[in-house]
Protein backbone atom coordinates (compact mmCIF):
# COMPACT_ATOMS: atom_id res chain seq x y z
CA UNK A 1 0.00 0.00 0.00
CA UNK A 2 1.16 3.48 -0.44
CA UNK A 3 0.17 6.07 1.28
CA UNK A 4 1.54 10.01 2.53
CA UNK A 5 2.32 9.77 6.06
CA UNK A 6 5.31 8.78 8.50
CA UNK A 7 5.10 9.38 12.24
CA UNK A 8 7.34 7.58 15.06
CA UNK A 9 9.86 5.89 12.41
CA UNK A 10 13.65 5.36 12.56
CA UNK A 11 15.72 5.72 9.82
CA UNK A 12 17.75 2.52 9.48
CA UNK A 13 19.61 3.04 5.69
CA UNK A 14 18.82 4.20 2.06
CA UNK A 15 18.40 2.13 -0.97
CA UNK A 16 19.27 3.73 -4.49
CA UNK A 17 18.71 6.95 -2.39
CA UNK A 18 15.49 6.16 -1.21
CA UNK A 19 15.41 6.21 3.04
CA UNK A 20 13.98 3.56 4.95
CA UNK A 21 12.45 3.72 8.03
CA UNK A 22 10.92 0.96 10.40
CA UNK A 23 8.30 2.13 12.15
CA UNK A 24 7.85 1.80 16.33
CA UNK A 25 4.64 -0.41 15.44
CA UNK A 26 6.30 -2.85 13.95
CA UNK A 27 8.35 -3.81 17.20
CA UNK A 28 4.74 -4.99 18.62
CA UNK A 29 3.87 -7.22 15.43
CA UNK A 30 7.46 -8.23 15.65
CA UNK A 31 6.85 -9.79 19.21
CA UNK A 32 3.01 -10.76 18.95
CA UNK A 33 4.30 -12.85 15.71
CA UNK A 34 7.47 -14.42 17.51
CA UNK A 35 5.86 -15.52 20.56
CA UNK A 36 2.08 -16.85 18.85
CA UNK A 37 4.42 -18.24 15.64
CA UNK A 38 6.82 -19.58 18.18
CA UNK A 39 4.43 -22.10 19.55
CA UNK A 40 3.50 -23.45 16.19
CA UNK A 41 7.04 -24.00 15.05
CA UNK A 42 6.91 -26.23 18.53
CA UNK A 43 4.00 -28.02 17.35
CA UNK A 44 5.64 -28.88 13.55
CA UNK A 45 8.84 -29.30 15.16
CA UNK A 46 8.62 -31.43 18.16
CA UNK A 47 12.65 -32.19 18.23
CA UNK A 48 13.01 -28.63 19.12
CA UNK A 49 13.31 -27.47 22.78
CA UNK A 50 14.19 -24.87 25.12
CA UNK A 51 14.15 -21.14 23.13
CA UNK A 52 14.82 -22.74 19.99
CA UNK A 53 11.33 -22.63 18.06
CA UNK A 54 11.37 -18.97 18.94
CA UNK A 55 14.46 -18.38 17.77
CA UNK A 56 13.08 -19.97 14.94
CA UNK A 57 9.81 -17.43 14.47
CA UNK A 58 11.98 -14.44 14.62
CA UNK A 59 14.47 -15.55 11.86
CA UNK A 60 10.70 -15.70 9.75
CA UNK A 61 9.95 -12.02 11.18
CA UNK A 62 13.23 -10.58 10.00
CA UNK A 63 12.28 -12.78 6.70
CA UNK A 64 8.99 -11.75 6.70
CA UNK A 65 10.21 -7.61 7.52
CA UNK A 66 12.72 -7.72 4.33
CA UNK A 67 9.75 -9.38 2.06
CA UNK A 68 7.83 -6.48 2.78
CA UNK A 69 10.98 -4.19 1.81
CA UNK A 70 11.28 -5.78 -1.18
CA UNK A 71 7.70 -5.76 -2.17
CA UNK A 72 7.75 -1.84 -1.37
CA UNK A 73 10.94 -1.42 -3.39
CA UNK A 74 9.59 -2.52 -6.00
CA UNK A 75 6.88 0.09 -6.44
CA UNK A 76 9.85 2.60 -5.38
CA UNK A 77 11.81 1.62 -8.37
CA UNK A 78 9.15 1.37 -10.95
CA UNK A 79 8.35 5.09 -9.83
CA UNK A 80 11.81 6.59 -9.84
CA UNK A 81 12.00 4.78 -13.58
CA UNK A 82 8.41 6.85 -13.75
CA UNK A 83 10.24 9.98 -13.10
CA UNK A 84 8.46 10.18 -9.67
CA UNK A 85 10.64 11.49 -6.37
CA UNK A 86 10.55 8.54 -3.70
CA UNK A 87 10.50 10.22 -0.26
CA UNK A 88 11.08 7.03 1.63
CA UNK A 89 9.63 3.44 2.53
CA UNK A 90 8.19 2.83 5.46
CA UNK A 91 7.75 -0.76 7.41
CA UNK A 92 5.31 -1.24 10.18
CA UNK A 93 2.61 -2.88 12.18
CA UNK A 94 0.22 -3.72 9.19
CA UNK A 95 2.99 -4.03 6.10
CA UNK A 96 4.38 -1.09 5.06
CA UNK A 97 4.36 1.84 2.08
CA UNK A 98 6.35 4.36 -0.19
CA UNK A 99 5.91 7.80 -0.06
CA UNK A 100 6.10 9.70 -3.52
CA UNK A 101 6.31 13.30 -4.14
CA UNK A 102 3.86 13.47 -6.49
CA UNK A 103 0.98 11.48 -8.08
CA UNK A 104 1.85 9.16 -11.49
CA UNK A 105 1.70 11.44 -14.51
CA UNK A 106 -0.09 8.72 -16.88
CA UNK A 107 -2.22 5.87 -16.58
CA UNK A 108 0.07 3.31 -17.97
CA UNK A 109 2.68 4.31 -15.24
CA UNK A 110 0.27 4.46 -12.19
CA UNK A 111 -0.57 0.78 -13.23
CA UNK A 112 3.04 -0.44 -13.37
CA UNK A 113 3.68 1.10 -10.14
CA UNK A 114 0.53 -0.33 -8.86
CA UNK A 115 1.49 -3.82 -9.87
CA UNK A 116 5.04 -3.72 -9.38
CA UNK A 117 4.83 -4.57 -5.60
CA UNK A 118 2.67 -7.81 -5.69
CA UNK A 119 4.98 -9.33 -8.51
CA UNK A 120 7.93 -9.18 -5.65
CA UNK A 121 5.74 -11.12 -3.37
CA UNK A 122 4.41 -13.27 -6.13
CA UNK A 123 8.49 -14.11 -7.04
CA UNK A 124 8.96 -14.26 -3.20
CA UNK A 125 6.68 -16.81 -2.87
CA UNK A 126 7.02 -18.91 -5.75
CA UNK A 127 11.25 -18.73 -4.11
CA UNK A 128 9.15 -20.27 -1.16
CA UNK A 129 7.47 -23.01 -3.25
CA UNK A 130 10.76 -23.60 -4.61
CA UNK A 131 12.64 -24.24 -1.39
CA UNK A 132 9.56 -26.07 0.15
CA UNK A 133 9.94 -28.80 -2.30
CA UNK A 134 13.53 -29.10 -2.37
CA UNK A 135 13.59 -29.78 1.31
CA UNK A 136 13.50 -32.52 3.58
CA UNK A 137 9.74 -32.82 5.72
CA UNK A 138 10.71 -32.36 9.24
CA UNK A 139 13.05 -29.78 8.95
CA UNK A 140 13.32 -26.07 10.02
CA UNK A 141 14.16 -25.07 6.50
CA UNK A 142 10.86 -27.00 4.53
CA UNK A 143 9.03 -25.00 7.74
CA UNK A 144 10.77 -21.72 6.92
CA UNK A 145 10.47 -21.85 3.32
CA UNK A 146 6.52 -22.97 3.58
CA UNK A 147 5.98 -19.84 5.67
CA UNK A 148 8.14 -17.57 3.15
CA UNK A 149 5.96 -19.30 0.20
CA UNK A 150 2.62 -18.87 2.51
CA UNK A 151 3.35 -15.14 3.70
CA UNK A 152 3.97 -13.50 0.34
CA UNK A 153 1.44 -15.50 -1.57
CA UNK A 154 -1.20 -14.02 1.21
CA UNK A 155 0.61 -10.55 0.65
CA UNK A 156 0.39 -9.98 -3.15
CA UNK A 157 -3.35 -11.99 -3.09
CA UNK A 158 -4.42 -9.58 -0.37
CA UNK A 159 -2.67 -6.69 -2.07
CA UNK A 160 -4.03 -7.20 -5.57
CA UNK A 161 -7.46 -6.76 -4.31
CA UNK A 162 -9.42 -4.52 -6.16
CA UNK A 163 -9.70 -1.31 -3.90
CA UNK A 164 -8.08 1.97 -2.26
CA UNK A 165 -5.59 1.70 -0.87
CA UNK A 166 -4.31 -1.13 -1.92
CA UNK A 167 -2.59 -2.06 -5.07
CA UNK A 168 -5.09 -3.32 -6.42
CA UNK A 169 -6.83 -0.15 -6.11
CA UNK A 170 -4.29 1.57 -7.73
CA UNK A 171 -4.90 -0.93 -10.71
CA UNK A 172 -8.26 -0.14 -10.62
CA UNK A 173 -7.84 3.40 -10.65
CA UNK A 174 -5.31 3.31 -13.98
CA UNK A 175 -7.64 1.18 -15.77
CA UNK A 176 -10.71 3.76 -14.91
CA UNK A 177 -8.28 6.62 -15.91
CA UNK A 178 -7.29 5.21 -19.28
CA UNK A 179 -10.91 4.46 -20.06
CA UNK A 180 -12.53 8.07 -19.00
CA UNK A 181 -9.47 10.60 -18.91
CA UNK A 182 -9.85 11.58 -15.37
CA UNK A 183 -7.62 10.65 -12.53
CA UNK A 184 -10.34 11.60 -9.68
CA UNK A 185 -13.03 9.20 -11.21
CA UNK A 186 -10.69 6.92 -11.19
CA UNK A 187 -9.90 7.60 -7.32
CA UNK A 188 -13.61 7.67 -6.74
CA UNK A 189 -14.04 4.39 -7.97
CA UNK A 190 -11.18 2.47 -6.82
CA UNK A 191 -12.36 4.23 -3.38
CA UNK A 192 -15.55 2.67 -3.52
CA UNK A 193 -14.78 -0.42 -4.66
CA UNK A 194 -12.19 -0.23 -1.51
CA UNK A 195 -15.10 0.25 0.88
CA UNK A 196 -16.55 -2.94 -1.03
CA UNK A 197 -13.61 -5.11 0.35
CA UNK A 198 -13.40 -3.74 3.59
CA UNK A 199 -16.96 -4.99 3.67
CA UNK A 200 -16.11 -8.51 2.68
CA UNK A 201 -13.08 -8.73 4.56
CA UNK A 202 -14.99 -7.38 7.65
CA UNK A 203 -17.77 -10.07 7.02
CA UNK A 204 -15.18 -12.69 6.33
CA UNK A 205 -13.95 -11.82 9.88
CA UNK A 206 -17.15 -12.41 11.56
CA UNK A 207 -17.83 -15.49 10.30
CA UNK A 208 -13.49 -16.84 11.34
CA UNK A 209 -14.81 -15.90 14.98
CA UNK A 210 -18.28 -17.12 14.93
CA UNK A 211 -16.48 -20.69 13.64
CA UNK A 212 -13.33 -20.40 15.72
CA UNK A 213 -10.93 -20.62 12.35
CA UNK A 214 -9.56 -17.17 13.53
CA UNK A 215 -7.48 -16.98 16.46
CA UNK A 216 -7.49 -13.62 18.89
CA UNK A 217 -4.41 -12.47 17.67
CA UNK A 218 -5.92 -13.17 13.66
CA UNK A 219 -9.15 -11.39 14.58
CA UNK A 220 -7.88 -8.46 16.09
CA UNK A 221 -5.30 -8.41 12.74
CA UNK A 222 -7.97 -8.41 10.34
CA UNK A 223 -10.12 -5.93 12.48
CA UNK A 224 -7.36 -3.33 12.23
CA UNK A 225 -6.61 -4.48 8.78
CA UNK A 226 -10.52 -4.00 7.73
CA UNK A 227 -10.20 -0.91 9.53
CA UNK A 228 -7.57 0.99 7.82
CA UNK A 229 -8.83 -0.72 4.48
CA UNK A 230 -12.41 1.42 5.64
CA UNK A 231 -10.28 4.69 6.22
CA UNK A 232 -8.09 4.54 3.21
CA UNK A 233 -10.99 3.71 0.45
CA UNK A 234 -13.19 6.75 2.24
CA UNK A 235 -9.99 9.07 1.88
CA UNK A 236 -9.94 8.01 -1.76
CA UNK A 237 -13.54 8.59 -2.08
CA UNK A 238 -13.46 11.71 -0.57
CA UNK A 239 -10.13 13.12 -2.60
CA UNK A 240 -11.41 11.97 -5.86
CA UNK A 241 -14.32 14.39 -5.70
CA UNK A 242 -12.55 17.18 -4.10
CA UNK A 243 -10.22 17.18 -6.60
CA UNK A 244 -12.93 16.70 -9.60
CA UNK A 245 -14.11 19.67 -8.74
CA UNK A 246 -11.25 21.87 -8.80
CA UNK A 247 -11.25 22.90 -12.60
CA UNK A 248 -14.76 24.27 -11.07
CA UNK A 249 -12.64 26.98 -9.40
CA UNK A 250 -13.32 30.60 -10.64
CA UNK A 251 -11.67 33.27 -8.45
CA UNK A 252 -14.34 35.77 -9.81
CA UNK A 253 -17.04 33.74 -8.52
CA UNK A 254 -15.83 33.26 -4.75
CA UNK A 255 -13.82 36.51 -4.00
CA UNK A 256 -15.39 38.71 -1.63
CA UNK A 257 -15.40 42.75 -1.55
CA UNK A 258 -12.61 44.28 1.20
CA UNK A 259 -13.33 47.58 3.38
CA UNK A 260 -10.81 49.36 4.33
CA UNK A 261 -10.22 50.79 8.08
CA UNK A 262 -7.28 53.11 9.87
CA UNK A 263 -4.71 50.97 11.81
CA UNK A 264 -5.86 50.93 15.48
CA UNK A 265 -9.64 50.74 14.87
CA UNK A 266 -11.23 48.80 17.57
CA UNK A 267 -12.30 44.91 16.12
CA UNK A 268 -16.29 45.71 16.78
CA UNK A 269 -16.10 48.97 14.48
CA UNK A 270 -13.99 47.41 11.82
CA UNK A 271 -16.82 43.95 11.90
CA UNK A 272 -19.84 46.78 11.75
CA UNK A 273 -18.63 47.90 8.53
CA UNK A 274 -17.92 44.61 7.12
CA UNK A 275 -20.86 43.45 7.97
CA UNK A 276 -22.77 47.11 6.30
CA UNK A 277 -20.55 46.47 3.54
CA UNK A 278 -21.64 42.90 3.28
CA UNK A 279 -17.79 42.61 3.06
CA UNK A 280 -15.29 39.43 3.66
CA UNK A 281 -12.61 40.98 4.54
CA UNK A 282 -11.08 44.01 6.32
CA UNK A 283 -7.91 45.50 5.29
CA UNK A 284 -5.81 47.78 7.25
CA UNK A 285 -4.34 50.98 6.40
CA UNK A 286 -1.57 53.56 7.73
CA UNK A 287 -2.05 57.23 7.95
CA UNK A 288 -0.65 57.69 4.49
CA UNK A 289 -3.84 55.19 3.28
CA UNK A 290 -0.91 52.41 2.28
CA UNK A 291 -1.96 48.80 3.11
CA UNK A 292 -0.15 47.50 6.25
CA UNK A 293 -2.05 44.26 7.04
CA UNK A 294 -5.06 42.16 6.41
CA UNK A 295 -7.55 40.95 9.09
CA UNK A 296 -7.56 37.11 9.95
CA UNK A 297 -11.41 36.90 9.39
CA UNK A 298 -11.59 33.91 12.06
CA UNK A 299 -9.27 35.51 14.65
CA UNK A 300 -11.45 38.62 14.58
CA UNK A 301 -14.95 37.00 14.98
CA UNK A 302 -12.81 34.49 18.03
CA UNK A 303 -12.43 37.47 20.13
CA UNK A 304 -14.91 38.11 23.02
CA UNK A 305 -17.86 40.26 21.78
CA UNK A 306 -17.45 42.46 25.24
CA UNK A 307 -13.46 42.38 24.43
CA UNK A 308 -14.36 43.46 20.35
CA UNK A 309 -14.48 47.32 21.43
CA UNK A 310 -11.56 47.21 23.31
CA UNK A 311 -9.28 45.13 21.36
CA UNK A 312 -7.46 47.08 17.97
CA UNK A 313 -8.06 44.90 15.04
CA UNK A 314 -4.04 44.67 14.03
CA UNK A 315 -4.07 42.75 16.17
CA UNK A 316 -6.47 39.90 14.86
CA UNK A 317 -4.11 40.96 11.53
CA UNK A 318 -1.41 39.94 9.20
CA UNK A 319 1.43 41.70 7.73
CA UNK A 320 0.76 42.85 4.32
CA UNK A 321 3.63 42.07 3.09
CA UNK A 322 2.72 38.29 4.21
CA UNK A 323 -0.21 37.91 2.38
CA UNK A 324 -0.47 35.74 -0.42
CA UNK A 325 -1.88 37.53 -3.64
CA UNK A 326 -3.66 35.78 -6.55
CA UNK A 327 -4.44 36.79 -9.88
CA UNK A 328 -8.05 36.75 -10.80
CA UNK A 329 -6.78 35.12 -14.30
CA UNK A 330 -5.80 32.17 -12.28
CA UNK A 331 -7.06 28.31 -13.42
CA UNK A 332 -8.54 26.59 -10.75
CA UNK A 333 -5.51 24.44 -10.55
CA UNK A 334 -3.15 26.88 -10.40
CA UNK A 335 -5.59 28.36 -7.20
CA UNK A 336 -5.40 24.32 -5.89
CA UNK A 337 -1.71 24.60 -6.15
CA UNK A 338 -0.85 28.02 -4.57
CA UNK A 339 -3.56 27.16 -1.34
CA UNK A 340 -1.67 24.14 -1.03
CA UNK A 341 1.86 25.11 -1.04
CA UNK A 342 0.85 28.27 1.34
CA UNK A 343 -1.97 27.65 3.44
CA UNK A 344 -3.55 30.54 4.69
CA UNK A 345 -7.07 31.99 6.02
CA UNK A 346 -7.41 34.70 3.53
CA UNK A 347 -5.67 35.41 0.28
CA UNK A 348 -5.87 39.11 -1.64
CA UNK A 349 -6.88 38.55 -5.35
CA UNK A 350 -5.83 40.76 -7.75
CA UNK A 351 -6.00 42.37 -11.16
CA UNK A 352 -3.19 43.46 -11.93
CA UNK A 353 -2.11 45.98 -9.38
CA UNK A 354 -5.21 46.39 -8.28
CA UNK A 355 -6.70 44.64 -5.14
CA UNK A 356 -9.76 43.39 -6.58
CA UNK A 357 -11.30 41.65 -2.96
CA UNK A 358 -10.25 38.67 -1.10
CA UNK A 359 -10.36 34.96 -1.08
CA UNK A 360 -11.38 33.10 2.31
CA UNK A 361 -9.88 29.55 2.16
CA UNK A 362 -13.97 28.38 3.40
CA UNK A 363 -15.73 29.14 0.73
CA UNK A 364 -13.44 27.62 -1.53
CA UNK A 365 -13.82 24.43 0.91
CA UNK A 366 -17.20 24.93 0.89
CA UNK A 367 -16.89 24.50 -2.78
CA UNK A 368 -14.62 21.80 -3.34
CA UNK A 369 -16.36 19.93 -0.51
CA UNK A 370 -20.32 21.02 -0.46
CA UNK A 371 -21.04 19.40 2.48
CA UNK A 372 -18.95 21.15 5.16
CA UNK A 373 -20.80 23.75 6.88
CA UNK A 374 -19.51 27.34 6.47
CA UNK A 375 -18.45 29.33 9.09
Amino acid sequence: MSRQRRTAALRVGAVLGVPVYVHASWLLFAVAVTFGYGSVVRGHLPQLTGPAPYLIALVFVVALLLSVFLHELGHAVVSLRSGIEVRGITLELLGGYTEMGSEAPRPRAELLIALAGPAVSLALGGLGVALFTGTEPGTVGRELAFQLALSNLLIAVLNLLPGLPLDGGRALRAVVWSATGDPHTGSVVAGWAGRVVAVLLGAGTVAGALTGRLTAIGIVFTVLVVAVLWSGASEAVRLGRILGRVPAIRLGELVRPLVTVATGTPIAEALRRAGEADAGGIMITDGADRPVGLVRWPAAHAVPADRRPWLPVDAAARDIAAVRHLSIDLDGEAVADAVRTNPAGEYLVTAGQDVVGVLRTEDLAFLLEPRRQRK
